[in-house]
């Protein structure tokens, strides 16, 4: 036994001679000898047949949950896909439960790239230090919230931020109690009519926990009224999902900056030097050049992805820390 094992371990490359030799002296041996050297070929035969296996990193993405997870799980597994092919790296998607739960798991890196709203964005940086803002889409630095209202409710278009007085006694939802846009900024313009949450009908506003179930919880007359992201209502108003004999905009807001690509530091380590740049050219290179590019743009609403900074998303860490969102 000790022989067929201590030639099986012997390399491809040795000669007859050099095998024989080898045989004799193992013959020769003491039988404990003999037996430790068998032993010992045994154990070099197993570790030549299990390689040391190196796990390639994985680039984790998130979003904040601002839509059905049908749709975002569409859109983000195409997208993983198509960093995947770019960056030559497993690149995987990972849904989360809530606005807060995306930049808890940002913070402590179970995920490395998150398309965060401008609130939790600024929120995740302050808590990532040298965490980088990478790209906005097209219509994020010029963004706008609609404000809606049942068709029942008696409420009528308003022409100024002074008309949202109307909306004192009704039954009046925001979307995630973390969105920029379903809360943070619709919040911010009420108060500078001088309506408070208090104001509603209950005394205190609704969250219906996303965009699309703003419009929901509007159209069926559950609440009156309710702000959301202007995309979102345009994507669903396009796609047939809003029935316009019961809901319709009965204001826009003014424009301020939004969503925003944000990654950790760091990444160069675990991916290779140059990897974090390389990821911005990424995206900012998604054009509507293949079906699945198409595809991506589409679903993010955009023509295109564009440069952003850190600096750009002041005036929402200002209302933000205003409204006790940051502190």
């Amino acid at each position: 036994m000790g022989c067929l094992v201590w030639l099986a371990c012997f390399p491809a490359g040795c000669g007859r001679e050099t095998v024989s030799l080898q045989i004799k002296v193992l013959i020769n041996m003491p039988p404990r000898e003999r037996q430790a050297v068998a032993l010992l070929a045994v154990l070099l035969c197993q570790g030549a047949m299990v390689l040391p296996v190196v796990a390639q990193p994985t680039l984790k993405v998130g979003a904040i949950p601002d839509q059905n997870p049908e749709r975002l799980n569409r859109l983000y597994g195409q997208l993983a896909d198509e960093l995947s092919d770019r960056l030559n790296v497993k690149v995987r998607y990972v849904p989360v439960s809530n606005y807060p739960a995306a930049v808890s798991a940002f913070r402590t890196g179970g995920l490395d790239l998150v398309w965060f709203g401008g609130l939790t964005g600024v929120q995740a940086r302050l808590q990532t230090p040298g965490a980088q803002v990478l790209a906005q889409r097209d219509i994020d630095a010029r963004f706008r919230s609609v404000f809606i209202a049942n068709t029942s409710s008696g409420l009528q278009p308003i022409s100024s931020i002074n008309g949202l007085t109307s909306l004192r006694g009704k039954r009046f939802s925001f979307g995630s109690e973390s969105s920029t846009s379903g809360r943070l900024m619709p919040q911010h313009f009420l108060a500078k009519a001088g309506v408070t949450p208090s104001q509603f009908s209950g005394g205190r506003a609704g969250f219906s926990g996303s965009h699309d179930a703003t419009i929901a919880v509007v159209q069926s007359g559950a609440y009156q009224a309710g702000a959301l992201n202007e995309q979102v209502w345009t994507s669903a108003l396009n796609e047939g999902r809003v029935n316009t004999e019961k809901v319709s905009v009965i204001w826009r807001t003014p424009e301020y900056v939004d969503y925003h690509w944000v990654v950790r530091p760091k990444l160069d380590q675990r991916f290779g030097k140059g990897f974090t740049t390389r990821l911005q050219k990424a995206i900012l290179g998604l054009q509507p050049t293949t079906p699945r590019q198409v595809t991506i743009l589409e679903l993010f609403a955009a023509k295109r992805f564009i440069p952003a900074e850190a600096s750009q998303y002041k005036p929402i860490e200002k209302v933000g820390r205003e409204l006790g969102k940051i502190r």
